[in-house]
């Protein structure tokens, strides 16, 4: 796997486990999303938005002994973001 491989958090970092309600449909995605700071964070999901239907920014996490915050994003990428839901 080396250097690429994704970090996946478990439910012990404080992110809860993804349902299949959350995956139920094709277009249906869950995002864990690490960033160095908060502001980076935010820009981020900002830009997701103007693309996609998403959740919005869901509480931001510190995992001690781990560099950056992490959040939790659910979109639905069959939608744009200027789509009413």
């Amino acid at each position: 796997m080396g250097a690429n491989r994704a970090h996946r958090l478990d439910v012990r970092d404080g992110m809860k486990e993804i349902s299949g309600q959350h995956i139920s449909e094709p277009g249906l995605v869950v995002l864990d999303i690490t960033a160095a700071n908060e502001d980076t964070l935010r820009l981020v999901v900002a830009q997701l938005e103007e693309r996609w239907a998403t959740s919005g920014l869901a509480p931001v996490r510190r995992v001690p002994g781990r560099a950056g915050v992490t959040s939790r994003v659910y979109a639905d990428i069959r939608r744009t973001g200027d789509q009413d839901v």
